[in-house]
C-alpha cells in the first residue's frame, strides 16, 4: 500500500467501536492485559466528552490502520494550550508504509488549526522505532526536564 492510499480523518463516537481493538493492541504493546470491553468503553468516553481528539489512518476500503490520540492540555510556563499526543499506534502489517508518519503530520495541522503552541509525547526509552520516527519530523528530545510519575490507588 502506498502513502497516498491512506487518508486520515477524525474519528467520532460512531468509530469507536472500530478504533477501540487497535487502542487495546497499543495498550497490550506497553505490557498491559488485553482488555476489549475496558478499551471500547475508554475510548468511547473520550470521543464522547470530547475529551481527546482521535484521527484515524484508513486504506481505501475504510480498513483502520492506526491512529493517534490528543489530549487538550495547557503548558503554564508559556501561558498557551498545547496537545499532549500520547498514543501512536500502527498495525503491525502497516508499520514502515508512512502511516505513523502522515498521523503525526495530521496532529500538527489538527494543533495549529485548534490553536495549540505545541505538541508534547513520551516514549518507552527502548521504542527506537518511534524515536526515530520522531526526529525525522523534528520533534526534538528533552535534555532539560526530568519526567516523574506518581502512581495513586484508585
Amino acid at each position: 500500500m502506498t502513502a497516498s492510499a491512506v487518508s486520515i480523518r477524525l474519528a467520532g463516537p460512531d468509530d469507536a467501536a472500530a478504533v477501540a481493538p487497535l487502542f487495546d493492541a497499543y495498550r497490550q504493546f506497553y505490557d498491559q492485559p488485553a482488555d476489549p470491553a475496558g478499551a471500547a468503553r475508554f475510548v468511547l468516553e473520550r470521543l464522547a466528552r470530547q475529551e481527546s481528539e482521535i484521527l484515524i489512518a484508513c486504506d481505501a476500503g475504510g480498513w483502520l490502520l492506526g491512529f493517534c490520540q490528543l489530549y487538550p492540555t495547557f503548558c503554564s510556563v508559556a501561558a498557551k494550550p498545547i496537545f499532549s499526543l500520547y498514543d501512536l499506534f500502527v498495525q503491525p502489517a502497516h508499520r514502515r508504509a508512512g502511516v505513523g508518519r502522515q498521523l503525526l503530520q495530521a496532529a500538527e495541522a489538527l494543533a495549529r488549526e485548534r490553536g495549540k503552541v505545541r505538541l508534547d509525547l513520551t516514549t518507552a526509552r527502548s521504542n527506537h522505532a518511534a524515536q526515530a520516527l520522531y526526529e525525522s519530523q523534528g520533534w526534538q528530545r528533552d535534555e532539560v526536564f526530568l519526567a516523574y510519575t506518581r502512581v495513586l490507588d484508585a
